[in-house]
């Protein structure tokens, strides 16, 4: 029985499934980063970084379903997107609200 070489999977993508996407890591980061420094300087409240990926989520659900995204791949995005969301729970919880000006 001969195996349809469609079915294959080669090598190089074989192994750059074995570890994170560097470019989306350092993307995610970057963000991530960028959202902390706004609400650092009082940019952006940590209310306002917390509706920024709340919208965020509404996006990429949005986009997996467009693109045929499989739902497993769509909740790890998700995942990661929650786990910067609690950080910045956090934050507006206990971030005293600074008076205007």
């Amino acid at each position: 029985m001969t195996k349809d070489p469609k079915d294959a999977v080669p090598p190089a993508l074989h192994e750059a499934r074995t570890e994170p996407d560097a470019h989306g890591q350092a993307a995610l980061l970057l963000a991530e980063s960028i959202l902390h420094a706004l609400v650092e300087t009082e940019t952006l409240t940590a209310q306002g970084a917390l509706s920024v990926i709340e919208t965020t989520c509404e996006v990429k659900v949005e986009v997996a379903h467009l693109a045929g995204e499989s739902n497993g791949r769509m909740e790890e995005s998700l995942a990661l997107l929650q786990a910067i969301a609690a950080s910045f729970a956090v934050d507006a919880e206990f971030r005293p609200l600074t008076p205007p000006g």
